[in-house]
């Protein structure tokens, strides 16, 4: 098994542990966006208490990958509910699986087709 099949198992396993209730074929897609950075202990989740983080998250993810318009209050309100749908208390929130949410709480898996 390869590293990556290591991370996308991992991945599928946190999803389900969470009830996110996530295609496999989404998280795979997402997963193969993000390069090496899923190797990436730090890059690889995301920090929802670290406010520079969710900015990121909102300009890089939403605005360009996603290409949403909508404004920063809107999408920091999706990015606080993708927050606390995967637990406050988890340290590990996989950016794969965070970016994979938000791309379908915005109906915007279309983007990773």
């Amino acid at each position: 098994m390869s590293k990556k099949d290591e991370k996308l198992a991992l991945y599928k396993k946190a999803a389900k542990e969470l009830n996110l209730n996530l295609d496999e074929e989404l998280i795979e897609k997402v997963t193969n966006g993000l390069g090496p950075s899923i190797y990436n202990r730090d890059a690889e989740t995301v920090s929802c208490s670290d406010a520079s983080e969710l900015e990121r998250v909102r300009k890089n993810f939403l605005k360009k990958k996603l290409g949403l318009t909508e404004s920063d209050d809107k999408l920091d309100a999706v990015i606080k509910e993708v927050c606390q749908e995967m637990g406050s208390s988890n340290r590990n929130k996989y950016r794969a699986l965070f970016y994979a949410l938000l791309a379908k709480k915005l109906k915007k898996e279309s983007v990773y087709a």
